[in-house]
């Protein structure tokens, strides 16, 4: 049985459904952190299969730079919920969200 990018574009698609409900089930903000970077990893696998089929390497590039903005993101959002936790003692969104002045 050989894997064709019609199972890949499938996975991308669960992990991206799997990373969505991540999203709008979850409260937790690094929980949502996490969510968030499955979606762009499903992106990655559907850029890279989509590239293969075509013979272009246009896909390979994209993820390249989708990789190096997703690093920049993991640095500065660790840093804020690290900072937030500190002062806070929770990472809740909901009781972030009452956060004024």
């Amino acid at each position: 049985m050989t894997v064709t990018p019609g199972w890949y574009m499938a996975l991308a698609a669960l992990l991206f459904v799997i990373g969505m409900s991540g999203i709008l089930l979850r409260r937790n903000a690094l929980v949502m952190f996490m969510s968030v970077e499955l979606m762009l990893n499903a992106v990655n696998l559907s850029f890279v299969a989509a590239g293969r089929e075509l013979n272009v390497i246009d896909g390979q590039v994209s993820v390249f730079f989708v990789m190096v903005v997703a690093a920049a993101e993991v640095v500065v959002g660790l840093a804020i919920i690290v900072a937030v936790f500190r002062t806070r003692r929770t990472a809740s969104v909901d009781e972030l969200s009452e956060m004024r002045g």
